[in-house]
């Protein structure tokens, strides 16, 4: 019995929400984007052009609020990136987002052994401080799961609820859901599709940057080369498995960041490794062959639109 307190104690539910910060993070930004009819599979590259840039501009000039707006910045670009391919080009969107992923893990050991020597790691840089919420704090146990954490885990919960306003409680949100379900007849009545699908994809680098920023300077304060670890991959099952709702989303990511940090925690009881380490992965398959019939992506999703 002790055993199993071991591994369900408040340091696990506290580790949770730190693994499902990530993923929440970047499955809201694919919330967006797929909301809007273009699909991203590139979140993993963004991600890790994120986590880089953020310690490199950390690494620079000392400060890790610059680090993190670096890696939103650059993460925002690479979302343009895709854009400029999937939407003023028309090229396969699929095609487009895995070569944002083939360019991040190619770039980015380049770039480590330029500037620091080793393709595997980045040195330490300051990371990202620890926030408490004064009240919540002194509550038990609620207390000391909320707290202390990196401040990009307060800004996943204020994503979620920004994106759940914006997306379903204003016209702009109203557009952007009418562009991914009907992208002609939104075009008819006024809406421009291309700058709309333009903004959420860019808004969907940003956030999948900002998840970056939360592995390599809110929990490790360093880079290491595919610090990501599929977590890209797993954020699309999180969006799908939340039926594109940020609320289901952050649901969601609180599941699979639970099999992340159970995983960790068992490793610590001598369970296998390797095992353990399947743990995410085993539960993204499950997720996915038991909701995908069930899921209903937008209408326009992945298909191309040519004004005119």
């Amino acid at each position: 019995m002790s055993a199993i307190w071991d591994v369900l104690s408040i340091a696990l539910f506290a580790a949770t929400l730190r693994m499902a910060t990530p993923l929440v993070l970047a499955a809201i930004g694919g919330v967006f984007t797929e909301r809007s009819g273009v699909i991203n599979i590139g979140m993993e590259g963004m991600m890790l052009f994120g986590a880089f840039f953020g310690v490199l501009a950390s690494y620079w000039t000392g400060s890790p609020w610059l680090g993190l707006i670096a890696g939103i910045v650059v993460g925002g670009l690479s979302g343009w990136l895709h854009a400029f391919l999937s939407i003023r080009y028309s090229a396969n969107q699929i095609v487009s987002a895995l070569g944002i992923n083939i360019l991040a893990w190619g770039v980015t050991p380049y770039l480590s052994s330029i500037i620091w020597g080793s393709r595997g790691a980045s040195a330490s840089v300051t990371g990202l401080p620890r926030w408490e919420i004064p009240l919540i704090q002194e509550i038990p146990v609620i207390g000391e799961i909320l707290g202390p954490h990196a401040p990009t885990v307060f800004m996943m919960v204020a994503v979620v609820i920004i994106a759940q306003i914006v997306l379903f409680k204003t016209k702009w949100g109203l557009r952007v859901r009418a562009v991914g379900e009907f992208a002609k007849a939104a075009a008819t009545s006024g809406v421009p599709v291309q700058r709309t699908r333009y903004i959420c994809v860019i808004i969907s680098g940003m956030l999948a940057g900002l998840a970056g920023v939360h592995l390599s300077l809110g929990h490790l304060s360093m880079f290491t080369w595919g610090m990501t670890g599929g977590r890209g991959f797993i954020a699309l099952a999180v969006m799908i498995f939340g039926n594109w709702r940020p609320y289901r989303v952050l649901a969601a990511g609180l599941v699979f960041g639970f099999a992340d940090a159970l995983q960790i925690r068992l490793q610590g009881l001598g369970v296998p490794v390797q095992f353990m380490q399947m743990i995410p992965y085993l539960v993204t398959i499950a997720v996915l062959a038991g909701v995908m019939g069930r899921s209903r992506p937008p209408t326009d999703i992945g298909k191309p639109y040519e004004a005119g």
